[in-house]
């Protein structure tokens, strides 16, 4: 059932993402953005769509929010793949942005993501409520900046060049931001648009998003390069301290499945409604990729 939702949300996104790009003036920082959001798993999308479903949000409002969440993802990875960065060749199984054309246009084309999600969630067909738009914006770029994904993200480098390895919590807290954060906004959206409360969703994210990366941990040691599509071994080889270095393989694949049954037990206000949330917790720990 999971993976039906899922390749529907990718349809949808894509389709969407289509009618913006269109949108746009022909040039190489359109192909180049178009091309860094096609493929993946859509996990946030996915994520925005069924907590807006919870609340009886219909997907024509839900989708501006989805497509959001998925072009701010995708600028953070085009970035993240720059020489400057983590030098990556491969994404998805294809050649990054700055391979494939340069790091000027890899950059350029990150820059309008970012600006471009944070239309798509003020756009009027979002929410009819501005307060609603504006709740979406700011806490999207909270997820996202200075004490957000982009705060991991210099976590994580500054932890490359460590002379000491960082602790667990150390890592936990590189990861909250880093990895957490898009997919907690993204978990949370559907309640911000209903204006309900979003504590159980929150607590859910946290779980998932923190499984997510343990599960991430995990494939860069046993996963296939192939399946995955992208380099993998990279924090062995650079001598971090990982979630699988510090609890053992073992030891990390229990911490994520008790995160997992955290995440779910975190839905049970919504009763049976949440049945696809909860199967998506079971799907980030049993991914390939």
């Amino acid at each position: 059932m999971l993976e039906t939702n899922l390749a529907e949300t990718s349809k949808l996104v894509e389709g969407h993402l289509g009618l913006v790009f269109d949108g746009l003036p022909k040039s190489d920082l359109r192909d180049a953005m178009a091309y860094a959001t096609q493929g993946g798993k859509r996990l946030r999308a996915f994520l925005v769509l069924e907590s807006a479903a919870l609340f009886g949000i219909p997907k024509e409002q839900s989708i501006w929010c989805a497509t959001a969440i998925e072009c701010l993802h995708a600028y953070s990875l085009v970035h993240d793949d720059l020489p400057c960065m983590d030098d990556d060749d491969l994404r998805r199984g294809l050649p990054t942005v700055h391979k494939k054309w340069d790091d000027a246009t890899a950059v350029l084309a990150g820059d309008a993501l970012q600006s471009l999600s944070f239309e798509l969630v003020s756009h009027p067909k979002t929410s009819p409520n501005a307060q609603v738009r504006v709740e979406l914006a700011l806490s999207l770029a909270r997820a996202s900046g200075a004490s957000g994904m982009v705060y991991g993200q210099s976590l994580d480098i500054a932890a490359e060049r460590a002379r000491v390895p960082l602790t667990l919590d150390q890592i936990k807290h590189l990861q909250a931001g880093k990895t957490g954060a898009l997919i907690k906004w993204s978990a949370c959206a559907g309640a911000i648009l209903a204006q309900r409360d979003a504590a159980p969703l929150a607590a859910y994210s946290d779980a998932l998003g923190l499984a997510f990366q343990i599960a991430d941990d995990i494939l860069d040691v046993e996963g296939d390069e192939a399946t995955a599509g992208k380099r993998l071994n990279k924090d062995e080889t650079a001598g971090k301290a990982t979630f699988v270095s510090l609890l053992g393989l073992e030891g990390a694949k229990q911490a994520a499945n008790d995160l997992v049954e955290q995440a779910q037990i975190a839905l049970a206000p919504y009763g049976h409604n949440a049945e696809s949330l909860k199967e998506a917790a079971r799907f980030v720990i049993a991914r390939k990729s």
